[in-house]
């Protein structure tokens, strides 16, 4: 039978009300009863309910974890690594996918407000941050993570969109090519934006001019890396490299590729936004860009709990930076 606060408060032979001040660690308790009522939780192997603790502080002790894909490998590193940290501090995860769906998103919201999280991570369907401020205005710890929200100020970790799509499109740029199709996310979604800001650019350093024809754009998933690739191989003038924006639309494209029954890099070159496991393993290697996602989600879980600490401290951003990996997808002879 578990241990109650009883059975320590008659052990220690103070009151009930007594054990809660100590194990609380309020004052106003003599040093000589502090020590006895540890010494009889020690005793009796005594350990404090995390649900009653929650309900005395109206908090619990769970984190709520909302993302957009649970499928997409990037996420799923994100999650280990903000796990890692909560349970590190005893907390739980309440994980959440919105499939970029506001209305997803919305229910969820209400949710963590129901759930009485002790705080929220958050990637946010839409720059316009009226999710968050829901949290907000309830009193909820947030930070923002991957992407941005626009009109609220808000703790942020991201990731340098911009500087990792140009370092990826300028070499292909310096591979040759000057006919590069983009395969990305939507630009409402600011890790698509970025990521097409940091394209053009790589472009326009170059001199080259961006054809409209060869940006493509749609939900971040396979089955559009699948459909915008294959229209950007079907135009009169295809492009001699393409570059991905995430990994799943890179699966997408490798397929399109695939059936089109062209070689890579022979035929198209290719280079994606995302760093995997299997990247290097498949023939030809994948040229990528690598995002820091694990340290992504550790420093967005600290941020967090460092908030929940403190509700009244400053509101950072923190931008992580890329790692750009060359293999022979690009048309490189050499790995690095």
């Amino acid at each position: 039978m578990a241990v109650t606060i009883e059975d320590v408060a008659k052990h220690a032979g103070v009151s009930d009300a007594t054990v809660s001040r100590v194990l609380s660690n309020k004052p106003h308790v003599r040093e000589e009863v502090r020590s006895r009522v540890l010494s009889s939780v020690a005793e009796l192997g005594y350990q404090p309910s995390r649900v009653a603790r929650s309900l005395r502080a109206q908090r619990s002790q769970t984190i709520g974890l909302i993302i957009s894909d649970i499928q997409n490998p990037f996420f799923t590193a994100l999650v280990r690594a903000v796990e890692d940290v909560a349970n590190a501090n005893e907390h739980a995860i309440f994980l959440c996918n919105t499939d970029e769906n506001i209305e997803k998103e919305k229910v969820y919201i209400d949710l963590m407000q129901a759930e009485h999280v002790a705080g929220v991570l958050i990637t946010p369907t839409r720059e316009a941050g009226g999710s968050t401020r829901k949290l907000l205005d309830a009193n909820i710890p947030v930070v923002v993570v991957d992407r941005y929200v626009s009109d609220v100020e808000v703790d942020t970790v991201v990731v340098d969109n911009v500087r990792g799509a140009y370092s990826v499109v300028q070499h292909l740029i310096d591979m040759g090519h000057r006919r590069i199709g983009a395969v990305l996310g939507f630009p409402r979604i600011t890790t698509g934006r970025e990521r097409l800001e940091g394209y053009l650019q790589a472009l326009s350093k170059n001199g080259i001019h961006a054809d409209p024809d060869l940006i493509q754009d749609n939900t971040p998933n396979q089955h559009w890396g699948y459909k915008l690739t294959e229209k950007l191989l079907s135009l009169p003038e295809p492009p001699s490299a393409i570059f991905t924006g995430n990994v799943l639309l890179t699966i997408g494209a490798l397929r399109a590729i695939h059936d089109k029954g062209l070689i890579i890099p022979r035929d198209v070159a290719l280079a994606a936004y995302d760093e995997t496991d299997w990247a290097s393993l498949v023939v030809p290697a994948l040229t990528t860009v690598e995002q820091p996602t694990y340290e992504l989600g550790k420093v967005a879980a600290e941020l967090l709990l460092k908030r929940m600490q403190d509700n009244t401290r400053l509101r950072q951003k923190i931008v992580l930076q890329t790692k750009l990996h060359i293999r022979q997808s690009s048309g490189a002879t050499l790995s690095r």
